[in-house]
């Protein structure tokens, strides 16, 4: 057949856009606030990359340098250049120092509805975070749920110091989930705590009144309030109805080194604690109720106080652990009166 050209009048049928998928959004973030964490990101960071069981599902390493002057921009820079695909890390920078505005960083630019939070010294078991994701599909209800968490001590902690371990983020309840009872007042750390975003955004509040730690650096008393605003945040989610739960599959180690059991900063912890108390017990009552609740408060913290002297008044102030058990209760006594002269202030 002989050759013919096309006439100028034809035209060729139409060709569809190429379309170019977006990757999907992942389905569970872990959120890795850090404060001068250049030493200490490393081993956490080389332990995420380890993770196991976790091909069914997608997620994000997403780390808030809050306000750091060290070199932790650097390095979480040296760990993006040779890093898998499959569960990037994400790097964000908060200038507003203090662990409180660290996660709501984190918590807003989170893209999954679960969201994991590790401190820079926690060493997640290498299930940790198929074991976080798996607990939220078998709990729909659980607004937040917390890790087992065991100590990693850089030096032998005071005699007795298992009465005051979960002020320290240490939190072992046995092998069992455990539903945490809002009547007994008692709630996890945030070191190793999931949240779901959509309940954080709904009743956690923009701006905490106990912005935890500020300003990191050795043997300062910078943890004064952190166990309040843990306690802020969970009250918030537990006064909405949403269930609070220990999950002990999520197993993790929290190195503390020498310095956190240091006297002068262990009293200042407690003192913190102790004055940061009546905001958070009133969190839970409504306002009309709280001057009778705030009494209530005040004569049981003299009840503990008379009671704890009479039982350790002759170790007291040699027991280090006798001595910051009296320092919260002392110090809760005088938290309403704290928080009645600052509000004055104001």
């Amino acid at each position: 057949m002989p050759y013919s050209s096309m006439s100028s009048s034809q035209t060729f049928p139409s060709r569809s856009p190429i379309l170019v998928s977006k990757p999907l959004a992942p389905e569970f973030t872990v959120a890795i606030p850090t404060y001068n964490g250049e030493h200490r990101l490393p081993e956490l960071l080389e332990r995420l990359r380890a993770q196991v069981n976790t091909e069914d599902f997608r997620w994000e390493i997403l780390i808030v340098d809050n306000n750091s002057t060290d070199q932790t921009a650097e390095v979480i820079r040296t760990f993006q250049a040779d890093w898998p695909n499959q569960y990037p890390i994400r790097y964000l920078f908060e200038g507003r120092q203090g662990s409180a505005y660290a996660r709501q960083r984190a918590v807003q630019a989170a893209e999954s509805e679960l969201i994991g939070f590790l401190d820079d010294d926690n060493i997640p078991a290498l299930d940790w975070v198929a074991a976080a994701y798996a607990f939220a599909q078998s709990h729909p209800r659980a607004g937040a749920y917390a890790s087992q968490i065991h100590g990693d001590f850089e030096a032998a902690p005071p005699q007795n110091f298992r009465r005051i371990a979960g002020f320290l983020a240490i939190t072992e309840r046995g092998p069992q989930p455990l539903l945490y009872d809002p009547g007994k007042k008692l709630l996890p750390p945030s070191a190793g705590l999931v949240v779901r975003k959509s309940v954080w955004s709904r009743y956690v509040p923009q701006t905490f009144t106990l912005r935890g730690r500020v300003g990191q650096s050795q043997g300062q008393a910078i943890a004064a309030s952190e166990p309040g605003e843990d306690l802020e945040l969970l009250l918030h989610i537990q006064n909405a109805g949403w269930e609070i739960w220990y999950n002990p599959d999520m197993e993790m180690h929290h190195k503390i080194p020498h310095w956190r059991f240091e006297r002068d900063y262990l009293l200042a912890m407690f003192r913190g604690i102790g004055l940061s108390r009546y905001h958070t017990r009133m969190l839970s009552v409504k306002p009309w109720q709280r001057p009778l609740a705030a009494l209530a408060y005040i004569l049981n913290d003299m009840r503990k106080i008379l009671r704890h002297w009479l039982k350790y008044r002759t170790v007291i102030p040699q027991d280090l652990v006798a001595t910051c058990e009296m320092e919260l209760f002392r110090n809760s006594f005088l938290s309403p009166f704290h928080h009645w002269k600052k509000t004055l202030k104001n």
